[in-house]
């Protein structure tokens, strides 16, 4: 059974820093582009970054350019999104989802089919 399981979430002071893991089951990460996800209450779910299938190519959603990093170790199954300065208008539910892919690339747009439950992010003083 095709499996993501999100951790690292939590509570942290503006200007902090959080790394959220994602641990990949029942599939190899090798075929596959993963993305991360975040939702706020009340607003529509937005794609905050996208690694791809080898790791060589991420892209990354204009708000956090510079203050996220998306990594990935296939041997180890895991995802990672490493977040630093963290603002309050980062906090919400962050999802890492994924999708199969010939290509080395990725792209926030896909359709990602395979979710994990989410993770909350609380960015507050």
């Amino acid at each position: 059974q095709l499996q993501l399981v999100e951790s690292g979430g939590g509570l942290v002071q503006p200007g902090g820093s959080l790394r959220l893991s994602c641990v990949a089951s029942g599939f190899t990460l090798d075929s596959y582009a993963i993305g991360w996800f975040r939702q706020a209450p009340g607003k529509e779910r937005e794609a905050v970054s996208c690694i791809s299938s080898r790791g060589g190519y991420t892209n990354y959603e204009d708000s956090v350019k510079g203050r996220f990093t998306i990594s990935k170790d296939n041997a180890k199954k895991m995802i990672y999104l490493q977040m630093n300065s963290l603002k309050p208008e980062d906090t919400a539910v962050y999802y890492c989802a994924a999708t199969r892919t010939s290509t080395y690339v990725c792209s926030r747009d896909w359709k990602y089919n395979r979710w994990g439950q989410g993770t909350q992010v609380t960015v507050s003083s």
